[in-house]
C-alpha cells in the first residue's frame, strides 16, 4: 500500500486542507500585496493585446511586449488591440478565471483546490495561455482539432500528440495535424513574412530558451522533450491518460514556475468519461459530482 494511503482519512483531509489554505494564502499576497507594489500584473497578457499582426516579432523575446507564438495566433490576437489595455485585461482575466473553474469542475471543493495551485495563482496573475493549454487537453481526448492551439502557441507540447500514435488513434491524430496545418496555410498566404521570421528568429531564440532567469527550470529542452515523448508514449501504451499534461508540462519551451498550471488538467482527465450523445456541447464534457476513474 502507498503511504499516502495508509495515513488516516482525518490526517489526508488535514493535510489536502491545509495546502489549500496555504495556496489560497499564497493567491492573496499576490494579488493584494504583490500586484499593486510590482505592477506587473497582466505582463504576459500585455503582449497578446499589443501585438501589430504586420510585424509581430519586432520586441526582442523577453521585452515588455515580446510576442513568440506563431503568426496564427498573431491574427488571433489583432482584435485585442481595438479594446482599451484595462478592459481587455479584465477580460482576459475573466477569460482564465472561467477556464480555471471549469477545469475543477465538480465537486466545488475541486474548483477550490485548482484555484489553490500556486502555479495558477501565477498564470492568472501573468496572465499567459497555459490555463487554456490544459484546457485544450482535456478537450483533446474528444475533440482533437483542439490540439492545434497547442501546436501554434508554444509548439512543443505538442509531443502529447504521440497519444494518439501510440494507440493508433489515425482518425483523431489526422484531425489534430490538418487543422493546424490548414491554420498555418492560411496564416502563411496572409503574412508570408511573418512566418519567415517566427521560423528564423522567434522560434529559434524560444528554444534555446533565452532569456531567462533564475526562476525558469535549468534543464534544456533537447533534453526534456525527448522525456515528455517516452512519458506519453508509455501512458499510450498503458491507457494513463495522465501522461499527457504532464508530458505537455514538461516539454514546455520554457518552463516557469507558472507553466505548472498546465498540470490543472489532471483533474478532468483523471475524471470517468462520461457517455455523452454525438454532438453534445463540450461544456457537458465534465462528469457527475466526484466522478472519478482511473488515471
Amino acid at each position: 500500500m502507498e503511504p499516502w494511503k495508509r495515513l488516516r482519512a482525518p490526517v489526508r483531509r488535514a493535510v489536502v486542507d491545509g495546502a489549500i489554505v496555504a495556496g489560497l494564502l499564497f493567491a492573496a499576497y499576490l494579488f493584494l500585496v504583490v500586484a499593486p507594489s510590482s505592477r506587473t500584473f497582466g505582463f504576459d497578457a500585455y503582449a497578446y493585446w499589443a501585438v501589430d499582426p504586420r510585424r509581430p516579432y519586432a520586441e526582442t523575446a523577453g521585452a515588455l511586449g515580446a510576442f513568440t507564438y506563431s503568426p496564427v495566433m498573431a491574427l488571433a490576437f489583432a482584435p485585442a488591440g481595438l479594446l482599451p489595455w484595462w478592459q481587455f485585461l479584465w477580460l482576459w482575466t475573466a477569460v482564465l478565471v472561467a477556464t480555471a473553474a471549469w477545469l475543477g469542475g465538480r465537486p466545488l471543493r475541486a474548483v477550490v483546490a485548482v484555484f489553490a495551485f500556486p502555479a495558477v495563482a501565477l498564470e492568472l496573475y501573468h496572465g499567459n495561455v497555459h490555463l487554456l493549454i490544459a484546457a485544450a487537453i482535456a478537450l483533446g481526448f474528444r475533440w482533437p482539432a483542439t490540439w492545434a492551439f497547442i501546436v501554434l502557441t508554444k509548439v512543443t507540447p505538442g509531443v502529447g500528440l504521440a497519444w494518439f500514435l501510440v494507440r493508433r488513434e489515425w482518425r483523431a491524430l489526422a484531425v489534430a495535424l490538418a487543422v493546424t496545418a490548414v491554420l498555418a496555410g492560411i496564416s502563411f498566404i496572409a503574412n508570408p513574412e511573418a512566418w519567415r521570421s517566427w521560423l528564423a528568429d522567434s522560434l529559434g531564440a524560444t528554444a534555446a530558451g533565452a532569456p531567462l532567469n533564475q526562476f525558469a527550470l535549468p534543464v534544456p529542452l533537447w533534453i526534456r522533450v525527448p522525456a515528455a515523448l517516452a512519458l506519453v508514449a508509455w501512458g499510450g501504451v498503458t491507457d494513463r491518460r495522465w501522461t499527457v499534461p504532464v508530458a505537455a508540462t514538461l516539454a514546455l519551451p520554457v518552463l516557469w514556475p507558472s507553466g505548472l498550471a498546465v498540470l490543472a488538467a489532471l483533474w478532468p482527465v483523471s475524471q470517468r468519461r462520461p457517455q455523452l450523445e454525438p454532438g453534445t456541447p463540450w461544456w457537458a464534457l465534465r462528469g457527475r459530482d466526484g466522478a472519478r476513474g482511473a488515471a
